[in-house]
């Protein structure tokens, strides 16, 4: 019998995510397909790496659904996702295709879990939103913190990055985020949605980085996916105010790759138990490559014979071992991992 290879499917693969995500599985021998709204930007890319390039917008529900039905797996890279996530997650869904995607907007993330639940567990589908850098790599740290512990008061997990650069679409999804007034949030052990004040705060990160002024809470997807597999009674994530106070950040949509390569970040958690607390941190280089290596290991593990026993809408930490996940990341240099 002849085997046919796994087919990953990147949609957005014209943005700089996307371009990571396809470059790295072409690197490592996978089949793709380019996917997404610009037709002549997907033809020229799919020229340059020798694959297919399928032009599927959004408002094309039949040939997003054409996509998903011809693919093992989705990558989704397009966001905003409050804008572009639904029509492609519910063609996953409704296809049985994996999905995984790069979202930050946890309203995203709940309505995944939320709406299509039902739909890819009949499918056999699995569905992981938010395995990316933001979200992904602090839920997964979660996990892999507070593995073996049974009664954890309070999960904070908090990001300190410098020399961000975002893309047109992080920058619209960031500006969407902070503009938002009804939040997400996770406390007294359970899902909380409301009008949350923002605050001062201040986080111990290990050295070098050392005691830093953070944004409390921040609108990440942690309070949606960490309670799912860490028994926690409250969940938070933070930010470095400093993040946002450096002048380029905000107007860097054109700065080039290798000045996006130069991000420097530290994801730290501290578990708060009854009988002790932990902590653990990662740090690197490139949150934007960290985050297309953290998509592309998830992906070949849904077709490697590693995908999780379950089908369903999971979160990365639930989805997958997380020590042994963010260990992978490791050997592939994206991060280092301290627990």
């Amino acid at each position: 019998m002849v085997m046919t290879a796994p087919l990953i499917a990147i949609y957005g693969a014209t943005g700089h995510t996307g371009r990571l995500v396809a470059a790295e599985l072409i690197d490592r021998g996978q089949e793709i397909v380019l996917a997404g709204r610009d037709g002549v930007a997907l033809g020229a890319m799919a020229r340059a790496l020798g694959c297919r390039a399928v032009t599927a917008p959004l408002d094309d529900q039949e040939a997003i659904r054409g996509l998903a039905e011809s693919a093992d797996v989705l990558i989704h890279c397009a966001g905003p996702f409050s804008v572009t996530g639904d029509p492609v997650a519910s063609a996953a869904a409704e296809a049985g295709c994996h999905y995984i995607d790069h979202a930050v907007e946890p309203h995203h993330v709940k309505r995944l879990f939320d709406t299509h639940q039902a739909t890819a567990q009949r499918t056999g589908a699995i569905m992981i939103p938010s395995l990316s850098f933001y979200g992904g790599l602090g839920d997964l740290l979660a996990g892999a913190v507070t593995e073996g512990m049974t009664d954890v008061g309070r999960v904070t997990v908090a990001y300190a990055v410098t020399g961000w650069r975002m893309t047109t679409g992080a920058l619209d999804t960031a500006r969407q985020l902070f503009a938002e007034t009804v939040r997400i949030g996770f406390s007294d052990g359970a899902q909380q949605v409301g009008y949350v004040e923002p605050r001062n705060a201040v986080f111990p990160f290990p050295p070098p980085v050392g005691p830093r002024s953070m944004i409390a809470p921040v609108p990440f997807p942690e309070a949606v996916t960490v309670p799912r597999h860490v028994p926690a009674r409250e969940v938070e994530a933070m930010l470095t105010a400093r993040t946002f106070e450096e002048e380029p950040v905000f107007t860097s949509e054109d700065a080039d790759v290798e000045t996006r390569a130069r991000t420097e970040f530290t994801v730290a958690v501290q578990a708060l138990g009854e009988h002790g607390d932990r902590a653990g941190h990662l740090s690197g280089q490139d949150l934007w490559r960290a985050a297309a290596l953290a998509s592309v290991t998830g992906a070949l593990r849904l077709t490697g014979g590693e995908a999780p026993a379950k089908s369903g809408v999971l979160s990365p930490g639930e989805a997958f071992p997380a020590a042994p996940f963010l260990a992978t990341l490791e050997r592939l240099g994206a991060l280092t991992v301290t627990l």
